[in-house]
């Protein structure tokens, strides 16, 4: 086997870090609201203000992602878990993601979805969301423009946070996304 056969051999290995071979399903459940517990706390210390929003608002959506692309083509996998505030009840999640252009690289970073009321919620959980070229991310301005300070929104009623290794990003940057229910972990 050659370095490039190698390398290519470990992308799966790579690209798919939380799931390990053999676990039972409690054991990677445990896995996915760990990431997502992370996902929080990362936001939580890049955006101190955003612990108030994700606690008071109808629920939230945490995830952890990574993504790779190579030359023409990427793509990225994350998981996390979808939480009714009221409710408590969580819905485990899966994310994947399609990208098109010239670049080479990897990323790993987290997202926290806020929804301020129930519908926004339900329809993510239940229809899923896909952000594609017709999703159009735009910061808050007006008189609440401080209320999601950092977040990004993708529709009425619905905050998206993102968190790099370097911290909060100031612009969505998720493209050619769709998130769903886990039917395996559900």
């Amino acid at each position: 086997m050659n370095r490039r056969t190698a390398t290519f051999s470990l992308i799966p290995l790579i690209a798919f870090p939380g799931l390990a071979f053999g676990a039972n399903k409690a054991e990677e459940q445990a896995e996915v609201r760990k990431a997502a517990q992370d996902a929080l706390n990362a936001l939580y210390k890049a955006q101190p203000s955003a612990r108030k929003q994700v606690e008071s608002a109808a629920g939230y959506a945490a995830f952890s992602n990574f993504g790779m692309k190579i030359l023409l083509a990427g793509s990225g996998k994350g998981e996390g878990v979808a939480v009714n505030n009221k409710t408590k009840a969580m819905v485990y999640m899966k994310m994947v993601e399609l990208q098109a252009g010239l670049g080479f690289g990897v990323k790993k970073f987290q997202m926290v979805w806020v929804f301020e009321n129930d519908k926004a919620l339900n329809e993510f959980i239940n229809s899923g969301w896909t952000l594609g070229g017709q999703a159009t991310a735009a910061a808050k301005t007006g008189d609440s423009g401080s209320a999601f300070q950092g977040a990004v929104a993708v529709a009425p009623g619905v905050w998206v946070y993102q968190i790099t290794d370097t911290g909060l990003a100031v612009e969505l940057t998720a493209k050619g996304t769709k998130y769903y229910k886990d039917e395996d972990l559900n």
